[in-house]
């Protein structure tokens, strides 16, 4: 085999490009012309060409060949090309912002072109010379289309409300798009929750998960079995296909094993739907924290007493136990260098600010000292017992109070020890921070609880068991940090510490956490 096939099918083998047009014939030549390689042009991203051939996908690096055919790029002009589908409120709100924030530090100017509804584009310029660099191209729909886009090679990067379904997965594992739920497949962009919301003038200001799902799933039709008035509930949804409908089915009614009633009124965009909810007093409707407009949201509540709000750190925390991660997805190709750099400020301090400032919630750890966490040493007196006792408890405090917690925790998805979507997210998050030394010469403890069901020695077991697994799952992620320069320590509190009542499978997994606190 001549030397630009073996170079061709190797590189194939460790690097994909993004798609950046219509495809066309490209015959690509070795400098000295002796080897041509004939096929049709997929995509380019000003570094290295993506050709179908006769020996199937390959890429080429174009600084060692030539290029002719109609399909050929101008290298010297080359206009970055990447196609966003999904998520409307990601797409017209979200992104729009964080690339005009990289565009400002980067030194581009961001020009507008609008589409049929929902597609738009964003066009990056030098201010320089004015030559334009890359076109953003976004088709503001739902999660689910955003899926079937890339699938169809109509994206190249997903907006999702919600994680992959097993059925997307497989199918574009099988479109040789890789694994989308594999290292470097995807990010979670922002935070977001699923929130109950009802009319500023509802008398009703609580209600527990379950009560909530009995509601949508239609066996609570009175305001009078949740202390309002006698009148008939009104409920209201976003749009049957958004992600973040499939999110509110997936934690609201899942967990509690009822399906959706069919008397609920849909909308097609979240302001709608929080306009329709403001203005009925017998409306009650599930929205995104970020898209409650002028609603109330109510508090989640259990038998216990406790109470759960949302609010900007118990959703960065998970404390809050309906969070809705935002996420990207990508194919297992290379996108082009530019679309690098921002998918990379995306992480960084200055997009953070931005996602605030949009409504979202950011990921920047914060520090809570013992004196801002409210009631949770009170609540850990309150329910403790003969399996938690006070020797337990005092020293759970000597431990903790001369130390502040990280919003930075870690949960595990329901029935499995695997990692939730957000806590994945920030074992990279905390790992970055690690390797650019943001904790050298401090202490950083990695603390486990459980819920109450079972025996307590057990339960702190299990919980020590787990806070061992993020700690080595953080080091392994932290490959270039010198950890001798950081006091890395684990302990366990089991149920010591509840933050939600255990009758519900909702709160259970609230309980269940591992916490993080630096000293």
């Amino acid at each position: 085999m001549n030397g630009l096939k073996r170079a061709a099918i190797s590189a194939a083998l460790l690097l994909f490009t993004a798609v950046t047009g219509a495809a066309q014939d490209v015959a690509l030549s070795s400098r000295d012309g002796s080897v041509e390689l004939s096929g049709t042009l997929l995509g380019f991203d000003g570094e290295f060409y993506r050709v179908e051939t006769d020996y199937g996908e390959l890429t080429v690096d174009s600084s060692g060949v030539s290029c002719a055919g109609p399909g050929c790029p101008n290298l010297e002009d080359f206009v970055a090309e990447v196609r966003f589908s999904g998520s409307a409120t990601m797409g017209a709100v979200l992104m729009p912002a964080l690339i005009d924030a990289f565009a400002a530090r980067q030194g581009y100017t961001v020009d507008r072109e609008d589409g049929e509804a929902g597609r738009f584009a964003l066009l990056l310029s030098r201010k320089g010379d004015g030559k334009l660099a890359a076109r953003f191209d976004f088709r503001a729909t739902n999660t689910n289309e955003g899926f079937a886009d890339l699938l169809a090679d109509e994206a190249d990067v997903v907006m999702a409300l919600r994680e992959v379904r097993r059925d997307e997965r497989i199918n574009a594992r099988d479109a040789g798009l890789g694994d989308l739920t594999g290292t470097n497949r995807s990010r979670v962009l922002a935070l977001d929750a699923v929130v109950p919301v009802v009319a500023a003038s509802n008398p009703v200001k609580q209600i527990s998960p379950l009560t909530l799902a009995r509601v949508f799933a239609g066996e609570i039709k009175n305001w009078q079995r949740l202390g309002g008035p006698d009148a008939p509930i009104e409920l209201h949804l976003p749009t049957v296909d958004s992600g973040l409908s499939q999110a509110i089915v997936d934690q609201v009614l899942t967990p509690a094993g009822l399906e959706l009633s069919a008397d609920v009124t849909r909308h097609a965009m979240p302001d709608a739907l929080a306009e329709a909810v403001a203005r009925d007093v017998f409306a009650l409707g599930i929205t995104s924290y970020a898209e409650q407009g002028g609603t109330e949201v109510l508090t989640l509540g259990g038998n216990c007493g406790f109470a759960l709000d949302a609010a900007r750190r118990t959703i960065k925390t998970e404390d809050y136990p309906l969070t809705a991660p935002m996420f990207l997805y990508f194919p297992a190709r290379r996108l082009p260098l530019i679309t690098r750099e921002f998918l990379a400020f995306t992480r960084g301090p200055s997009a953070q600010i931005v996602i605030r400032r949009a409504g979202f919630v950011d990921q920047t750890p914060e520090e809570i000292p013992v004196e801002e966490q409210g009631n949770r040493f009170a609540n850990a007196i309150i329910t403790a017992g003969v399996e938690t006792p006070l020797e337990e408890l005092q020293r759970m405090t000597a431990t903790l109070v001369p130390m502040a917690r990280l919003t930075t925790s870690f949960r595990f998805e329901a029935g499995s020890i695997r990692l939730d979507a957000q806590s994945r997210s920030n074992i990279q998050q905390l790992a970055r921070a690690l390797e650019q030394g943001q904790y050298d010469a401090r202490r950083l403890m990695f603390v486990g609880f459980s819920d109450g069901e079972g025996a307590a020695r057990a339960n702190r077991e299990i919980a020590l068991r787990r806070a061992e697994a993020v700690q080595r799952a953080v080091s392994a992620a932290a490959v270039t940090a010198n950890l001798s320069r950081i006091d890395l320590r684990v302990d366990a509190f089991g149920e010591a510490m509840p933050i939600a009542c255990d009758d519900s499978e909702w709160g259970r997994q609230a309980n269940r956490r591992v916490e993080v606190w630096v000293r």
